[in-house]
């Protein structure tokens, strides 16, 4: 049987792997299981620039935190927030604001229970522990109630969510619910997996996460586009991870499709 650490609710399944736990894996944490690893080793064998677009979509969202703090946005609500790391969005956020306030959403128990000793004494952050596919459950929450007025602009976080959404599971109808909720001037912030470029590679990483407690599904740039029904996307548009407003000492990015995931922000017009 598995060693469980102390730090591991009861309730985890450490033998079932978790993509929450394979990202943590991948930048470098030390919150995950060894089922966790054994199915993240498999997936860089097989595509072993994957810890690099992992750090492109955490750059990303760094990036697109300090734009939308810029543009006036004070408050924050990142759905599938996944386990505590360097540059959360409350850090970026209050570095640049500190009246900035962020409701963090995750389902994994190892994610939430971090997430809370992380956040302990910290104004202005909480953790909800909820499913984001069921947006009446993470806007009704105490947390998200008390530190979010959803009558003013929001900015709403799925980076690398949406590709763990099924077609079946209507993500296209899931943002819609998220988007009528929010107030005009709201933004969505959105990175999502695609098949575009990598083709083979993607479609054998989605064999592989068929394995896990979290298939994911990879989407083409029309797709992706398609979930921003009701935005206004920004520039510069749909692009790939490292495209989206580089900070200007970044090198120049050669074959970005390689990074293989798409990153877009849209604001609700109104």
């Amino acid at each position: 049987m598995p060693h469980r650490p102390a730090w591991a609710p009861d309730e985890v399944e450490i033998e079932r792997p978790s993509a929450a736990r394979m990202y943590d894996y991948y930048l470098g944490g030390s919150h995950n299981f060894e089922a966790d690893r054994e199915l993240a080793r498999l997936a860089v064998s097989h595509w072993p620039e994957l810890p690099m677009v992992m750090r492109a979509n955490r750059g990303f969202l760094r990036r697109a935190v300090r734009g939308l703090v810029e543009q006036g946005i004070t408050q924050f609500l990142d759905l599938g927030s996944g386990i505590p790391t360097v540059g959360n969005v409350h850090e970026v956020a209050a570095a640049a604001d500190p009246s900035c306030r962020v409701v963090y959403v995750d389902v994994d128990p190892v994610a939430v229970a971090h997430s809370r000793s992380l956040l302990k004494g910290i104004q202005g952050a909480a953790i909800v522990h909820a499913d984001a596919r069921d947006p009446d459950s993470v806007l009704s929450a105490p947390e998200t109630r008390e530190l979010l007025d959803l009558s003013k602009p929001v900015a709403v976080m799925m980076v690398a969510l949406l590709h763990f959404v099924a077609d079946a599971d209507d993500p296209i109808g899931l943002v819609a619910r998220y988007r009528d909720a929010m107030a005009p001037g709201s933004y969505l912030v959105l990175s999502h997996a695609t098949v575009d470029g990598v083709g083979e590679v993607m479609r054998d990483h989605e064999r592989i996460y068929q394995r896990s407690a979290t298939p994911i599904y990879g989407r083409t740039r029309a797709q992706v586009q398609g979930l921003f029904d009701g935005f206004e996307i920004v520039d510069p548009g749909v692009v790939f991870l490292p495209l989206w407003r580089p900070e200007p000492e970044e090198p120049p990015v050669d074959k970005p499709e390689r990074y293989s995931g798409y990153a877009a922000v849209g604001r609700k017009a109104g």
